[in-house]
């Protein structure tokens, strides 16, 4: 069986710079439509949104709200640096994944839902970018439901008889059909838990994503139930893997 795929989340914070070199574009023909309208569509809602409704826009303020601008406005007109999605990424699952270290393999299997991108694998080129999913554009509406049928077909295809496992938060998980991608590929969903069972948030949540990510990726999906991580603990229940924190319900 290939190796499992990994659908992984970006993150807020990235690393600025890069090459004008294009590099490597996974998606860049079947998703390329897509991605020139909702750049046209970004480039509208720069041009009249002001104040608070840009702020929401580019989830940003003050300082940042500056550079979000710049970022933006040189992504819309195709000038950005790129750098590769494993590069651009920083924040806490990002550091704790360590893709650095990884190879190029290994790298090329994880698949990361963006809104300017759709779909992008961990070695593609990409821009600085401050867009989120859950960012609604004009007549293209919330990009996780408009990308959602894009981005589902092409996890379907690229999957070609691999595992996809799931280690997304809501707000990108919405940009996947889960249901209808269940019925195509070989499906495992991971759901981070507290002690007493609630959703699991923070900096520990995001630290044991990371490490869990690189241990698929190194080692494979045969020994989830296994895993362990300062005193995270996973089992599998039904067709899911739940990580669970340490601590007494």
């Amino acid at each position: 069986m290939p190796a499992p795929l990994l659908l992984i989340p970006p993150s807020e914070g990235k690393a600025q710079g890069g090459v004008r070199s294009k590099g490597l574009n996974a998606f860049g023909r079947s998703l390329g439509h897509g991605r020139s309208e909702v750049l046209d569509a970004l480039s509208t809602e720069m041009g009249t949104r002001r104040g608070k409704a840009l702020e929401r826009l580019l989830n940003a303020r003050g300082s940042l709200l500056e550079d979000a601008k710049v970022a933006t406005a040189e992504l819309c007109a195709g000038t950005s640096l790129l750098l590769p999605a494993w590069q651009r990424f920083t924040g806490v699952v990002w550091d704790h994944l360590d893709p650095a270290s990884l190879e190029k393999r290994h790298l090329d299997r994880l698949l990361i839902p963006t809104g300017p991108y759709g779909l992008s694998r961990g070695t593609d080129s990409i821009a600085d970018f401050r867009l989120g999913m859950s960012v609604s554009l004009g007549t293209l509406g919330v990009l996780s439901r408009y990308w959602n049928p894009l981005v589902t077909r092409e996890i379907s295809k690229t999957a070609n008889g691999a595992l996809v496992i799931d280690l997304l938060p809501a707000e990108h998980g919405a940009a996947v059909d889960f249901e209808s991608l269940a019925e195509s590929v070989d499906l495992l969903r991971v759901r981070f838990l507290a002690a007493d069972g609630a959703k699991a948030a923070g900096h520990g949540a995001k630290a044991v994503k990371g490490i869990l990510a690189r241990r698929l990726l190194e080692q494979g999906a045969d020994r989830l139930g296994s895993f362990r991580w300062e005193g995270w603990r996973a089992s599998r229940s039904g067709g899911d893997l739940e990580v669970v924190a340490p601590g007494t319900p």
